[in-house]
């Protein structure tokens, strides 16, 4: 009797927790979406406020709700044939009974006691009463248990039927998560038009302008960069307008359009760049296809706005052009499986115009005359591999190292071809009890060279020759307060044969500069230049103060 009794509290227990663990289970699921949602909103203000559930993971959820019912028509099933038992040895029992109240029990009488064998004892009828009295008693509470449970199951299925049909239609149409109250507009969050399901826009606006000041004539001649500061008294630097968002759930697209103002006034609009970025191929594989800059080195695909100095070093502007190496194309990235950050490019553009300066320019280099710049086969095409890889080094500092390469033809002959190379260095090192990411210490360091492969020129009395340049710069930046960061940088660059005007000159630079954060949408810059010029063994003298302000959300820059 008491291992029935014990049998019995130990089902009821099981299904109370089964009943307990399918309601806790149906509570977390609702409140783990809008935990998500809730995250991933404070993560990043540029993403839209969706809730966005891979297939995999829908499917991973299904799965396990499948499982968990499976596991209740097992418990079902067992709790079924447990409680047949039960009934089949109520039934002998009851059978027992009607037996023994047929021999007219009396008092005092031995009778087989149920569940005991053979042996006799004496049993009162006041106990016997008691025990028949305490099986009915049971019978009933099993009747009542068997029924409660069928209740309960029912009511799990039907729960976890409307659960499973709810997250197919939110899979489905994508809903928004209502808002409970909208939130006053920052600076910081993004601009989202022409909202549409997963689909939204962020407009940014970026303004770069300095004044400047030096002992040169014609600042443009020490100035290698379009979007340096070349000219005495004011010059808009960078006007750029940026755009970018999800396209789908399978593609990002951003695009920056440039405005300027050149030394005589003349206005000029250009798409700078143009791509969309893939975000679900398997593999680690990632696709970037459209206009956009070339991934080589660390400072080329870094807009103005984001440099830690006024203007951009001299090798950078004497290789890869005024602009930056950048064209139309498509790159592949894999990052590799490894336990440190490892990742691989290879990217193909076009190598013809002003943005491909060392190669298919229409102002070929060392005073030949371009006699080719149309692309005709795969082979004249530009290709740029690049690897980089970064870890840390202590809790508090962080080493990434880059390889670089570029090869196409040039313009000045048909069989002529350039080929660029580098290597980059960024240590970072911030302290441990930093506060809003001050204080902090980086040294970026890059060398460059190129080969390029000059054809003849008979109206320039030119033979075929092989040019071989190299160039470095490297650049410290200190945030030694909240706000304030101070920098230093040295440049060099060898000097050019049959060089023609001071930018093809063997020189060197030195470069302080002090930059203040009013906040994270504006900064103000000072800078000093000095230029030594070793080939005419001149030096120049320049100042610089740039203004930055920046309108709407703009993406985060990578390390």
């Amino acid at each position: 009797m008491r291992r029935l009794r014990y049998l019995l509290v130990f089902y009821l227990f099981i299904i109370s927790i089964s009943y307990a663990y399918s309601e806790t289970i149906s509570t977390h699921d609702k409140d783990s979406q809008q935990m998500d949602c809730k995250e991933e909103q404070e993560e990043s203000p540029e993403v839209s406020e969706e809730i966005r559930i891979r297939k995999d993971e829908f499917d991973e959820i299904v799965e396990q709700l499948q499982g968990m019912k499976a596991l209740l028509e097992n418990m079902k099933q067992d709790y079924e044939v447990r409680l047949n038992e039960m009934q089949e040895k109520i039934a002998v029992l009851e059978k027992e009974r009607t037996q023994m109240e047929e021999k007219a029990f009396q008092p005092g009488i031995p009778a087989k006691v149920p569940g005991t064998g053979t042996e006799n004892v004496r049993i009162k009828g006041e106990d016997y009463e008691s025990v028949v009295g305490k099986l009915q008693e049971m019978e009933t509470n099993l009747g009542n248990v068997e029924a409660d449970y069928d209740s309960r199951l029912k009511k799990i299925e039907e729960t976890h039927n409307a659960n499973l049909e709810e997250m197919q239609q939110n899979v489905a149409v994508s809903p928004q998560p209502a808002s409970p109250e909208p939130e006053k507009w920052s600076p910081a969050q993004p601009i989202a038009l022409l909202s549409a399901g997963k689909s939204y826009m962020n407009i940014s606006l970026d303004g770069l302008f300095a004044a400047a000041g030096s002992t040169a004539e014609d600042l443009e001649t020490l100035e290698a960069g379009g979007h340096d500061p070349n000219q005495r008294g004011f010059t808009l630097q960078n006007l750029e307008t940026t755009m970018d968002g999800a396209i789908d759930p399978y593609f990002k697209g951003q695009a920056n359009i440039i405005y300027q103002i050149d030394n005589e006034g003349e206005s000029s609009l250009e798409v700078e760049e143009a791509f969309l970025t893939s975000m679900s191929l398997p593999l680690n594989l990632q696709v970037k296809a459209g206009t956009f800059f070339t991934e080589f080195g660390r400072l080329n695909p870094v807009h103005p706005h984001a440099w830690d100095f006024a203007d951009q070093p001299l090798v950078n502007g004497r290789f890869l052009g005024p602009d930056g190496l950048r064209n139309p194309g498509m790159r592949l990235s894999w990052l590799a499986p490894t336990s440190v950050y490892t990742e691989l490019f290879f990217t193909i553009q076009d190598s013809q115009g002003d943005t491909a300066y060392s190669f298919r320019n229409e102002d070929a280099l060392f005073g030949r005359e371009a006699t080719d710049t149309r692309v005709r086969a795969m082979e004249d095409m530009l290709y740029t591999p690049r690897i980089t890889t970064s870890f840390d080094v202590t809790d508090e500092t962080t080493v990434l190292f880059g390889a670089s390469a570029a090869f196409g033809p040039n313009s000045t002959g048909k069989d002529e071809d350039t080929l660029i190379y580098g290597l980059d260095m960024f240590w970072k090192w911030k302290s441990k009890y930093a506060a809003g990411g001050f204080p902090f210490v980086t040294w970026q360091t890059e060398v460059m060279g190129r080969r390029f492969e000059a054809g003849e020129d008979i109206n320039a009395g030119l033979s075929d020759e092989v040019m071989h340049n190299w160039g470095t710069y490297s650049q410290i930046a200190w945030g030694f307060k909240k706000r304030w960061i101070a920098g230093l940088r040295g440049d060099y660059v060898d000097g050019e044969e049959e060089a023609v005007d001071p930018l093809g000159f063997e020189r060197w630079r030195l470069s302080p500069n002090l930059t203040f954060y009013p906040s994270e949408f504006s900064k103000i810059r000072l800078q000093y230049n000095y230029d030594d010029i070793l080939k005419n063994d001149s030096t120049e003298h320049s100042v610089f103060l740039q203004f930055e302000f920046l309108l709407g959300s703009h993406g985060a820059h990578k390390f």
